[in-house]
């Protein structure tokens, strides 16, 4: 049972975050999470309750799998009562991925999920990861009128908080390497850590957790570009066993009015493929009514995606597939949204 002192739960996945120099070969190698104190000693001021749980072996973050996913809303479902609050270290390659898949998959979730990780080790002079993993306690422990302030999966990295399912990662270089260009961050850390309330969603709270663990992968990615081959084209949308298509196209949602094109996605989406909309760009919506070249896909079927980013678009699919069978339910769902993916 969960004792008066606020309890935090560590997950270690895997990623920059959780690696030590070897003295020796110089080569990086995972530290064994369950020594994060022996490595963080200013997380101990904080005067918290902290346990880890690691998954073992790490996981790179280019290894990352539904299966993954699933195991991490088991420890979370399994450990709910005991703590308030979660912290997900994870390689940053595909963190948004797996926030927005987690976003989907825990269902009245009240307390707060936080994803954070770096770009260079823990054990590095230079590191981000001791101030990110710092935040994130702090975010992830704070309480107002008796209630989480952020109930929701985030993303912290270099000093924001960001909806999960609002991110991407854009940056290999430097330590902002998440955008949400569509959303405002939920926090930014200062001096202080300043909080958007009117940002942040919050749940019933007679609501329980209810924790979804059936996704179905069978999802192809079509990116738009001038040029595209009609075989190939035809050969994706054409997959055996494939349930979803997400568009990548131009601009406001923009696609090549090639006859060819347009047919392919109509004769899909009559196949019973749920054919979705999302834009190329980091910031913007999709607006299939603005020009001729959006309308000719929407004629032939393919939903709007709005302002989902592709990691949120993805996944939300992988959910909404592993729920339903009834195609017009899923693109209903799509087009809905359920934890903040899409603006209002």
């Amino acid at each position: 049972m969960k004792t008066g002192k606020t309890s935090l739960l560590f997950l270690y996945t895997g990623g920059t975050i959780g690696m030590v120099q070897d003295p020796v070969t110089g080569v990086l190698k995972p530290f064994g999470f369950d020594n994060i104190l022996g490595e963080v000693p200013e997380l101990k001021k904080f005067g918290y309750n902290l346990s880890s749980y690691a998954f073992d072996p790490p996981i790179d973050s280019s290894d990352m799998t539904p299966g993954v996913w699933i195991k991490m809303a088991e420890v979370i479902e399994s450990n709910y009562d005991r703590f308030d609050g979660f912290i997900v270290l994870h390689g940053t390659d595909t963190m948004s991925y797996s926030a927005s898949a987690l976003s989907f998959m825990l269902e009245n979730l009240q307390k707060p999920v936080i994803f954070t990780g770096s770009q260079l080790p823990l054990g590095s002079l230079r590191t981000d990861g001791k101030e990110n993993l710092i935040s994130s306690v702090e975010i992830a422990a704070a309480v107002k009128n008796d209630r989480p302030v952020i109930p929701e999966v985030g993303i912290f990295f270099e000093n924001r908080l960001y909806r999960g399912n609002r991110t991407s990662k854009y940056n290999v270089e430097d330590f902002n390497a998440f955008i949400s260009g569509n959303y405002p961050p939920l926090a930014e850390s200062g001096v202080h850590i300043r909080y958007n309330y009117s940002a942040v969603r919050y749940p019933d709270k007679d609501l329980s957790l209810v924790v979804h663990k059936n996704l179905d992968t069978r999802i192809a990615i079509l990116k738009l570009f001038p040029g595209m081959n009609q075989q190939v084209v035809e050969a994706l949308a054409g997959a055996q066993g494939l349930r979803a298509l997400v568009l990548e196209t131009f601009g406001a949602g923009n696609a090549p009015g090639d006859p060819w094109f347009i047919r392919c996605m109509k004769e899909a989406v009559e196949r019973g493929i749920v054919a979705v909309n999302i834009t190329q760009c980091r910031i913007g919506s999709v607006s299939m009514g603005t020009y001729e070249t959006g309308r000719r896909l929407a004629d032939a079927g393919v939903i709007t995606g709005l302002d989902m980013t592709l990691e949120a678009a993805v996944t939300k699919l992988m959910f909404l597939l592993g729920m339903h069978t009834d195609k017009k339910k899923i693109e209903a769902q799509m087009q809905k949204s359920l934890r903040g993916e899409i603006t209002d």
